[in-house]
């Protein structure tokens, strides 16, 4: 028999889950100034370390649904933050290239993204951090498989 929500407080998937509000939480609160979103962010790093990427790249690269990537796409263009050209080798996609404004949204946004990752870490034990960090990459690499 199902009882209230206590079953909730060990379940990996909601409590990642709500782990993940409460990141998006914390970065929407220290990179406010920003203007970019968690997922604009992922997005515009990924760009920045290789350009000429398609809109599939991105979605292997940040784990982003496709609908969603190209919304996020659209609106990174609309504020001129990112841009796009065909891909050389296939003329039905598009490469996206950072703007010189979307590399200076970025500079901007990091020092929040910084203080957000180390806000969120700070609930942590610090022996217990980078074995976190370590098993979250393990569910993420398990889970691209």
């Amino acid at each position: 028999m199902v009882k209230g929500g206590k079953d909730l407080d060990r379940s990996a998937m909601h409590l990642l889950h709500r782990a993940g509000q409460c990141a998006a939480d914390i970065f929407s609160s220290e990179a406010r100034t920003s203007g970019l979103t968690p997922r604009q962010f992922a997005v515009l790093m990924v760009v920045a370390d290789e350009e000429g990427l398609t809109q599939t790249d991105l979605v292997e690269r940040t784990g982003i649904d496709r609908s969603t990537l190209a919304d996020i796409v659209a609106r990174l263009l609309g504020r001129g933050l990112i841009q796009r050209r065909r891909a050389k080798e296939d003329a039905r996609a598009y490469a996206i290239k950072l703007s010189p404004q979307g590399a200076k949204a970025l500079r901007d946004a990091q020092p929040g993204a910084a203080a957000a990752d180390q806000k969120l870490l700070a609930n942590l034990p610090p022996a217990k951090r980078q074995e976190f960090l370590d098993t979250l990459n393990l569910i993420v690499t398990a889970v691209r498989k």
